[in-house]
């Protein structure tokens, strides 16, 4: 007998439980039922294989079972107690190749799964789910899902005077809840669903295959799922990579349901595979990482450069306020020099554009160094009521330096006005300035002292004796007329 069973569509069955007495009403309900189920089932699914008269021939009184153990034979009623009754279904047909109206097929005995799901859908009195087999023909068979809905009497469900009425059984393929979950070119994922019970065929007699069996392994490609075979079939270098779910826990106790009873416990596991990583291969890792390499060389070259910029500005900003500094110590005292970096220092926060200069970080440039009237600001100048002026000068130079090249002119000057500048600092002597062989300087200033009388006259005194000493040593080398040459001083109070 052919096989109807259409696996495009869940296969779904409704199951009055008709207690013991009331089997002969439940009889008659069922046989002025039958015909109307038939033919509507006929005129909505196009089914053609027979007709309605056909269909009824094969329908057997509701006081005869299919014996399951004996190839699906109807024998006489022996089963005492409430029984769960095939009535309806769709599509018409079973996986038997038998109709469903009065067919009269135990579920809780057709299979020993369907019996389990059965009491623990009775007992959890919430919808179960189990594992199971559906037949594509009369050779083959293919893993699926049952559920059982369990109805009740009352709409308070966990109440204890509630009585489950029927139950409506669902098989569906593993292969339809796997498809149309990926989107078209997104392939190569491995779906394996384990059972943590022994499955049960629907026409194996009660017989338990080995456990290894429940676990099923399916290959996802786009909207599309095939089965690649019932073991665990994933390349198991991806394991690091799985991820599981529990699909199916009740979480009830054995002692709560029939003895033998396999509560089912169904474990989802997904795997990538070797199309998955070549899909996602790509250099974009390469590129990103390059990318950030580079921008990384770019900002250390960059930084790298301002430093060295920086550094280097530093640098010369640092020699010219050394030599700036130098210019200034030359030529101004101390006290002086100190005044006027105070004022220049004071007018870059007060922002006196005027005094600035960029010349140097105080706005010193050398010219101002020089000549501090140049930019316009008041000369600093102070009185000194009490000083004494020093003047001395070569006595005989015009004419010993006319007969002399300019650079044993300079030797001579530079020597001997060196070491006037040696006895200056040792006395506290403030040297003015020279002009040509005339040397002048002051004893008072910019430190008032009330000895500089004196000091000038000890300055004056030593000055000469230091000019003997180096005319003497000069003699060797600029001539014997250079010892004629003599130093006259003036001191002025």
């Amino acid at each position: 007998m052919a096989r109807l069973t259409n696996i495009d569509h869940p296969l779904v069955g409704v199951a009055p439980i008709v207690p013991e007495d009331e089997r002969d009403h439940w009889n008659n309900f069922a046989a002025e039922q039958n015909p109307l189920w038939y033919q509507e089932s006929i005129e909505n699914e196009g089914y053609t294989e027979r007709t309605a008269q056909e269909l009824l021939a094969l329908t057997v009184p509701f006081t005869y079972f299919y014996d399951t153990e004996n190839g699906y034979h109807p024998t006489p009623v022996s089963r005492l107690g409430e029984v769960p009754s095939y009535f309806q279904s769709y599509p018409i047909g079973r996986p038997f190749g038998l109709p469903l109206m009065l067919t009269n097929v135990d579920p809780r005995t057709s299979s020993k799964q369907t019996g389990d799901v059965y009491h623990i859908a009775k007992v959890s009195r919430s919808p179960t789910l189990g594992f199971t087999r559906i037949n594509i023909d009369d050779e083959r068979s293919i893993p699926g899902c049952q559920m059982v809905q369990p109805i009740f009497d009352g709409p308070d469900t966990r109440a204890d005077d509630r009585r489950m009425v029927a139950v409506v059984l669902i098989q569906i393929p593993w292969l339809e809840f796997l498809r149309n979950i990926l989107f078209e070119g997104e392939d190569g994922i491995n779906v394996v669903v384990e059972s943590a019970c022994p499955r049960s065929d629907e026409d194996d007699k009660q017989r338990l295959e080995p456990a290894e069996q429940n676990i099923v392994t399916y290959l996802i490609s786009g909207t599309d799922a095939v089965m690649v075979g019932e073991a665990d079939l994933h390349d198991p270098k991806y394991d690091a990579f799985a991820v599981s779910d529990v699909f199916v826990d009740f979480g009830i106790y054995r002692s709560q349901v029939p003895e033998g009873t396999c509560l089912p416990r169904m474990t989802v596991y997904v795997y990538p595979t070797a199309e998955l990583q070549e899909s996602l291969k790509t250099d974009n890792a390469v590129i990103y990482t390059s990318v950030v390499v580079l921008a990384f060389v770019f900002t250390t070259l960059v930084f790298l450069f301002f430093d060295y910029s920086v550094g280097k500005r530093q640098r010369t900003v640092m020699e010219r306020i050394m030599k700036q500094d130098r210019i200034v110590s030359d030529v101004f005292p101390t006290a002086i020099r100190d005044r006027l970096y105070e004022k220049q220092a004071k007018n870059m926060v007060t922002g006196d554009a005027d005094m600035l200069d960029d010349d140097g970080p105080l706005g010193l440039s050398e010219d101002f160094a020089r000549n501090p009237t140049t930019n316009g600001s008041a000369p600093l100048a102070d009185l000194f009521p009490s000083v004494t002026v020093i003047f001395a000068d070569l006595v005989g130079f015009t004419a010993w330096s006319s007969a002399r090249e300019p650079h044993h002119v300079f030797i001579l000057l530079e020597t001997i006005y060196g070491a006037f500048d040696q006895l200056a600092y040792r006395h506290g002597v403030f040297k003015v300035e020279t002009v040509g062989d005339c040397y002048v300087a002051v004893v008072g200033l910019p430190e008032p002292r009330a000895d500089h009388a004196a000091v000038a006259c000890r300055f004056a005194r030593e000055c000469q004796k230091k000019m003997k000493d180096v005319i003497l040593k000069l003699e060797l080398t600029l001539g014997p007329d250079t010892s004629d040459l003599e130093l006259r001083t003036g001191i002025h109070r």
